[in-house]
């Protein structure tokens, strides 16, 4: 089992930066394929980006690409996503999420560990 603390949300201003950090409590971290989520108040959870164990292949969702960015450091345990050019839109609640499958899936089932979310509120 994996458990995974997000950190590294916050209050910021359309166009701003931020970057969220995720912790995982394993060792074998780099084994697991690492997706970011989020859900903003009233909708359904929906994909952000994913990245596979070995940083070779990443997945963006397209409301994000271009202006997230997501990475990993297995020699830290720790998945990472810089967020640049915010926008309102951004505003939600980020969770980190870990699968044992090698594809960088979209898919919300396909994850069998999340962490607890950390907020990002972007203002206009």
């Amino acid at each position: 089992q994996v458990r995974l603390v997000e950190s590294g949300g916050g209050l910021v201003q359309a166009g701003d930066s931020l970057r969220l950090s995720c912790a995982a409590s394993r060792s074998t971290f780099g084994r697991y394929t690492m997706g970011w989520f989020r859900q903003a108040p009233g909708k359904y959870r929906e994909f952000v980006a994913a990245i596979n164990g070995a940083s070779s292949i990443t997945n963006y969702a397209d409301s994000v690409k271009g202006r997230f960015t997501i990475s990993r450091d297995n020699a830290k345990n720790t998945l990472y996503l810089q967020m640049n050019s915010l926008k309102p839109e951004d505003t939600a609640t980020y969770y980190c999420a870990a699968r044992e499958g090698r594809t960088t899936s979209s898919q919300q089932y396909n994850y069998d560990y999340w962490g607890q979310g950390t907020q990002v509120t972007v203002s206009s």
